[in-house]
């Protein structure tokens, strides 16, 4: 295939510029939605991915150890929050304390997000998918959400939002209980943000590396980098590009970073 497409390229272009151009191949199940339960990775198609794997091995362990003891650390220290912010949603609205949600992590296995509840516990869903659509598609770049121009993964200013939740979201402390989730080995503190089943309908082929080249985090770059004002396919490169030169002292600076993305509230909604 690599060389139908350079014979194409050389009827039209000079070749040396020809043998400028890298070529790369996007292999993923055209018809896999996110409803199965995972998505097996095969050394014929992703030689890179699995190559890349064995190469870090010690780095992975590395990796894991700082995600066990950041987050208990973090689960201790915040734990007189947890209270708090429970007692907070239940006075203010009706409904749970955690926001449960179907999430698909590394290879397509999915997992339970666990969040603290920042919307109204009855809403519908439709709104969500629709705007994600064109959001994913880059339709929704530029038109007015609420009162903000930007692309935003999170609708600005949306109605469903509790008054609590509106904090919750801007200070990121939603966030906390899915420390446990790192615990678990569900999620790390560093990664891509692990998609809803229903995303996945409007990815393109290319999207869908981003399920496969790394375990799902609570951070990441796109994360410390605007947030929800972040296009999508922005987001994903940001997230391509993390699962491709991460090392140890990268998730480092990346943790050493986010404080100051929560705290400024930038592209948080």
């Amino acid at each position: 295939m690599r060389a139908r497409v350079t014979v194409a390229l050389r009827r039209n272009l000079d070749p040396e510029l020809v043998n400028q151009i890298h070529i790369s191949f996007h292999f993923f199940p055209e018809d896999w939605d996110g409803q199965k339960p995972g998505l097996a990775v095969d050394s014929k198609l992703y030689p890179d991915l699995l190559q890349r794997d064995d190469s870090r091995r010690f780095s992975r362990l590395i990796k894991r150890a700082m995600d066990i003891v950041s987050s208990v650390l973090a689960l201790t220290i915040f734990s007189p929050l947890f209270g708090v912010i429970s007692i907070a949603i239940k006075l203010t609205s009706k409904g749970p304390i955690l926001f449960r949600q179907e999430r698909v992590g590394q290879h397509g296995i999915t997992f339970t997000c666990l969040k603290f509840r920042s919307m109204e516990f009855v809403n519908d869903t439709t709104i969500h998918k629709e705007y994600v659509k064109r959001f994913i598609s880059g339709k929704g770049e530029g038109e007015q959400a609420g009162q903000n121009q930007h692309a935003v993964y999170k609708i600005a200013e949306d109605p469903r939002v509790t008054r609590v939740g509106k904090f919750l979201r801007k200070t990121s402390l939603d966030e906390l209980p899915q420390f446990v989730k790192v615990v678990r080995g569900e999620m790390s503190l560093v990664g891509p943000r692990p998609p809803i089943p229903y995303e996945l309908a409007n990815y393109d082929i290319w999207h869908r590396r981003r399920v496969l080249e790394a375990k799902p985090g609570i951070t990441g770059l796109w994360q410390v980098n605007g947030r929800s004002k972040t296009s999508f396919d922005d987001m994903v490169r940001l997230d391509l590009r993390y699962a491709r030169g991460w090392s140890p002292w990268l998730d480092i600076k990346i943790l050493l970073q986010t404080p100051r993305a929560v705290f400024s509230g930038e592209g948080a909604y």
